[in-house]
């Protein structure tokens, strides 16, 4: 039987680590952390993504401003806003909420943000830096927290063979680089992989990221594998991830369950990465 990975336990303790050097930040430095957030359109999932991320600062001590907006802006004036926001030192964090409307270039809108205030680590500079095996200034949050959770096992990644299943920019490929500089080989499935179910059996770690419900199933799991579910899908009244935890609970030695995996973990990374930005405008 599977050792359930419990993300929402080990969030909660790193944001009361954060919350720690937060009030440090404020007592001894006169800094408070302070992310933004730009919402666009009333995307009821973009909402409730937003709603989170505020609760998350509320609970660290970290400042956090939204700024709303109706589903037409035009791309120009959210730029604007994007380039107000870089001008304003009390900000050290900015999010842009994804996804933008249609007719909004979201590449474009993101590579306007600072890189030191691009605390989802989406912005070219700090990918490249991760892809070049370098240091960027910020790790995306959901691969970020996936090898915290990962790490939590105990089991070193180093010499394991790692399977990512999905290529997004935001998870699937830096989740894949992340894993490739633990010293894993590492394999990224697609919607054009063959014999998925022969691939995904190879991995001694497991990433489902690829946003189908349940398309993981417990055939397809090594004996032993740690299982990390990304997923979030919406199946009648309910969600479930991409790994169909019932089935695979059985195989895998550790496993995410969905809530309460990664997606607290995202959070707690996301925050992470503003008191960075934070402590970094007070050394450099």
């Amino acid at each position: 039987m599977s050792q359930i990975i419990d993300g929402k336990g080990i969030a909660l303790k790193l944001r009361d680590v954060l919350s720690v050097e937060v009030e440090k930040l404020k007592r001894e430095k006169g800094v408070a952390p302070k992310l933004c957030v730009i919402l666009v359109g009333d995307d009821p999932a973009s909402q409730l993504y937003v709603r989170n991320k505020e609760k998350g600062c509320i609970a660290a001590g970290i400042d956090s401003e939204t700024l709303r907006f109706p589903f037409n802006i035009k791309e120009n004036e959210l730029i604007s806003v994007v380039e107000e926001l870089n001008s304003d030192k009390s900000v050290h964090g900015i999010l842009v909420q994804l996804p933008l409307p249609v007719g909004v270039n979201e590449k474009k809108v993101l590579e306007k943000i600072l890189p030191q205030k691009d605390v989802d680590g989406f912005h070219i500079e700090n990918l490249g830096r991760l892809f070049r095996g370098e240091a960027p200034l910020f790790v995306p949050c959901t691969p970020k927290g996936v090898m915290e959770l990962i790490l939590s096992t105990g089991v070193d990644i180093s010499g394991k063979e790692a399977v990512v299943v999905g290529r997004s920019n935001i998870v699937g490929k830096p989740m894949a680089i992340l894993l490739l500089n633990a010293h894993a080989t590492v394999t990224i499935c697609h919607s054009r992989t063959k014999n998925l179910g022969d691939v995904v059996r190879r991995g001694d770690i497991v990433v489902a990221a690829v946003g189908k419900a349940n398309i993981i199933t417990g055939e397809m799991i090594k004996l032993g594998a740690i299982v990390i579910d990304v997923g979030m899908n919406r199946v009648g009244d309910r969600f479930c991830g991409d790994v169909d935890f019932d089935s695979v609970k059985g195989k895998a030695s550790f496993v995410t369950p969905v809530p309460g995996g990664v997606g607290p973990m995202t959070i707690a990374m996301l925050l992470r990465n503003v008191v960075e930005g934070a402590k970094r405008t007070i050394s450099g």
